[in-house]
């Protein structure tokens, strides 16, 4: 397993161990989890990607899968110093950062603090980008009684909240089980692996983050997907809001898919990066598929 040293607060007694994997050769795609899973959570991207000549790039945030679980360190400034270190330790450039809902926030503030030299593209999937916390100046946000009851259940009972969370997260209902129970059980198990406080205080900083400045720092080709049907992530909240702020970039809305389009929709999201990041469409240029719904495939 291969590991990066971080020694990025002061305070802290022990540096962070962060996990990753760097698996391939060419162009570098770096895929950034989104909350309450690890790096794992990639598998069907990784494998399809590995195919098209691609290098894969996975890693653990802080307090999730392999990496180390301090105490402290889970807002979004910290979180991209993480990344950063990353990056300068592989010395990537031109390189494609994927980041999924929580992870979307990694990868705008990345944009705004340390800027683009090394980054040739940006994909936000089911983002919570610009902003996910309901305000007055906000008012397509999400109430803060979700996120305190979100809070509420992680501390009374985590496992419980993450079995009903990881249903939500992957659309089930009566009548739609596009993820097997097996399968919910494994997602389920990689969310339980992770240390209860950084779950926490990851939920406090992605609902409670502000983006909308940090958007303006990119100046990359920019491809958001976001699914009609995300409960966790709101459409009207995330990818409508993101698009606003990058009237350039490439906006694909997948019909009646859930937050955890990953798995579900992952033949449709494999195939729009593939070709994202071997076309050359920069921003300003016609996108690679007109902007709105099309028809998705249920599994």
């Amino acid at each position: 397993m291969s590991f990066i040293t971080i020694n990025n607060e002061p305070s802290q007694h022990e540096p962070v161990h962060i996990h990753y994997e760097d698996l391939g050769s060419g162009q570098p795609v770096v895929l950034i989890h989104g909350w309450p899973y690890s790096g794992d959570m990639w598998e069907y991207q990784v494998n399809e990607l590995l195919q098209h000549g691609l290098r894969c790039i996975t890693y653990d945030r802080r307090g999730f899968g392999k990496s180390s679980r301090p105490a402290a360190g889970y807002d979004y400034d910290t979180l991209t110093a993480d990344l950063h270190a990353l990056l300068e330790h592989l010395d990537l450039q031109n390189a494609v950062l994927v980041g999924f809902s929580m992870g979307g926030g990694e990868v705008v503030r990345y944009c705004a603090k340390y800027g683009t030299a090394r980054i040739a593209k940006i994909v936000l999937i089911s983002s919570v980008t610009p902003f996910m916390l309901k305000t007055a100046d906000n008012p397509h946000g999400v109430e803060q009684a979700v996120f305190d009851g979100m809070l509420k259940g992680i501390k009374e009972d985590r496992i419980a909240f993450l079995d009903s969370f990881g249903k939500a997260f992957f659309g089930i209902s009566l009548i739609y089980h596009p993820v097997s129970t097996p399968m919910l059980d494994h997602y389920r198990t990689i969310a339980g692996f992770a240390s209860p406080l950084a779950t926490q205080q990851c939920a406090v900083s992605f609902a409670g983050t502000d983006f909308r400045q940090d958007m303006a720092s990119i100046k990359v080709p920019v491809l958001i997907i976001h699914g009609e049907s995300d409960k966790t992530v709101p459409l009207e909240t995330g990818g409508n809001q993101t698009a606003t702020l990058l009237p350039d970039a490439v906006y694909l809305i997948y019909q009646g898919a859930p937050h955890g389009l990953f798995y579900t929709n992952r033949d449709s999201l494999n195939r729009d990066l593939l070709t994202f990041i071997a076309n050359n469409t920069a921003a300003g240029e016609p996108p690679i598929r007109p902007v709105g719904v099309f028809a998705e495939t249920k599994f």
